[in-house]
């Protein structure tokens, strides 16, 4: 029954079962007890050099002009 809502759900009773009834959220709260707070949101210039390196990464190439011509006709 693995990865059926009903297999998720016995999974969840057994974990309660054998490490206790709050076990989600023990396991919860260690998590946020090891965050740092760091992310994009803090720091725009980091994302910013983050957007440049994606974007110079990307495969994508500018369209040729005749196909933005067309477009923009259309």
């Amino acid at each position: 029954m693995a990865g059926t809502k009903k297999g998720g759900q016995k999974a969840a009773q057994t974990n309660k079962q054998r490490y206790g009834i709050n076990f989600y959220e023990t396991i919860g709260a260690a998590g946020g007890r090891k965050s740092v707070g760091g992310g994009f949101a803090k720091n725009r210039e980091l994302a910013k050099i983050a957007g440049q390196k994606g974007g110079r990464a990307s495969r994508r190439r500018p369209r040729p002009e005749a196909e933005s011509d067309m477009a923009e006709a259309a």
